[in-house]
């Protein structure tokens, strides 16, 4: 074999081991490729497993964030700058308040028992006339009914026999005087017929004061037995128990007289509550029979604990200009017994209640936007917002009653 062909040999073989190289490592790297593939599968196809039962991934969470984007939207109800002008929408600001705190207890309205009578005739008698019936506005001094009575003719009658007396002493009086003056009859004469008339004055007198302590005129043009049972004050006639014919004692109230144009609003404060009810603290008084409120101060609180009841009594003076206020009410009272700073508050009547929640109208670019709040302390006037709302935030604080319900109908439809 010559040397060229040695050369060729070796080449060949040197040739072969390389390429028998490179397909041993082509197979390794594709075997450990098949195995890297693999194995991320399987941890891909883990993680997407974890996936499904924790966080949701990127593109969900923006999916919800548009969704949740989309849904605001049609929670807005959309307002013009016109449309807000004339709608009588007034735009508030929240911020803070000082917010009276209030205790709120029922209550019943009751008369004005100071100004209540309970009428009866002071004598016993028979009924002779009935004026004034269940209901009527009387006056003062205005006959309500008339009875006959012994008690009354004989008083009358006594009376005039003393006020005859009364004159007789006077010329008798009279007469002494003068003898006495031109040196006619004794001294004695004249000092005992001036005693006379002084008894005879005295006694005139007591018996007038007996007739009127009764209730009676010294007088009567219908009959010495008739007397006259008056209203002793202007009111109402809210009780009556006569009837004509029938006999009445002295002690029976026949009548009872009351004036509406102030009632008593009583409420039963616990032992709990009395530090917070002081006499002369601002009260509201409203009723749900009816669409009423009147405001007034607490005039009375009881220094007793019932024993039954185990509570005192307290009364507030409320004005009664209309009679609407009759007592035998069911009521409840707010009373004010101090104040508190709150960091956020909204006018009262900006919070309306919507799907079990409590909102408040939120202005926006364009319109409004129900914003659910949670709310604490309420004085009637300011609310305090514990949570929903910020120092600063414009919301809707005057609406009519039809806007609102308007622009709740909306929002549930959206």
């Amino acid at each position: 074999m010559t040397k060229k062909q040695k050369i060729i040999i070796a080449v060949i073989a040197l040739a072969t081991l390389a390429i028998g190289a490179i397909i041993l490592l082509a197979d390794k790297s594709q075997v450990g490729h098949d195995a890297h593939s693999q194995a991320e599968g399987e941890h891909k196809e883990h993680i997407s497993h974890e996936d499904k039962h924790s966080t949701p991934s990127a593109t969900s969470r923006v999916e919800k964030q548009h969704h949740d984007e989309e849904h605001k939207d049609d929670e807005k109800i959309a307002f013009s700058d016109v449309q807000l002008k004339t709608s009588g929408i007034g735009i508030h600001t929240a911020q803070p308040q000082r917010i009276k705190t209030s205790l709120q207890l029922p209550g019943e309205i009751r008369f004005n028992e100071d100004n209540t009578v309970h009428v009866a005739p002071r004598i016993a008698g028979t009924v002779q006339s009935v004026f004034a019936n269940l209901g009527d506005t009387v006056k003062n001094g205005q006959v309500l009914a008339i009875i006959a009575s012994n008690v009354i003719a004989e008083q009358r009658s006594a009376l005039m026999i003393a006020q005859r007396r009364l004159e007789l002493a006077e010329t008798t009086f009279k007469r002494e005087k003068k003898l006495w003056e031109e040196k006619i009859s004794a001294e004695q004469d004249y000092l005992q017929a001036r005693q006379t008339l002084r008894e005879a004055e005295i006694e005139v007198q007591k018996l007038r004061q007996q007739l009127l302590t009764l209730g009676a005129d010294t007088g009567s043009s219908a009959g010495m037995n008739l007397y006259e049972i008056k209203a002793p004050l202007a009111g109402t006639v809210v009780e009556k128990r006569i009837t004509r014919g029938e006999s009445v004692s002295g002690d029976t109230t026949v009548f009872t007289v009351a004036d509406l144009a102030t009632v008593w609003a009583e409420i039963s404060v616990s032992p709990r509550e009395l530090p917070a009810v002081r006499t002369g603290a601002p009260a509201t008084v409203n009723t749900t029979a009816f669409d009423s409120t009147a405001t007034g101060k607490v005039s009375y609180v009881g220094t007793l604990i019932g024993e039954q009841t185990r509570t005192a009594k307290a009364r507030i003076v409320l004005p009664n200009p209309d009679g609407a206020w009759r007592p035998g009410l069911f009521v409840n009272v707010s009373i004010v017994s101090g104040d508190t700073q709150v960091p956020v508050a909204v006018s009262s009547e900006a919070v309306h209640s919507f799907n079990g929640k409590n909102v408040v109208f939120v202005q926006v670019p364009g319109g409004f936007m129900p914003q659910p709040v949670a709310i604490g302390i309420i004085d009637g006037k300011f609310t305090e917002i514990k949570e929903g709302l910020t120092v600063g935030t414009r919301y809707a604080a005057a609406w009519v009653s039809t806007q609102v319900e308007n622009m709740l109908i909306v929002v549930s439809m959206a």
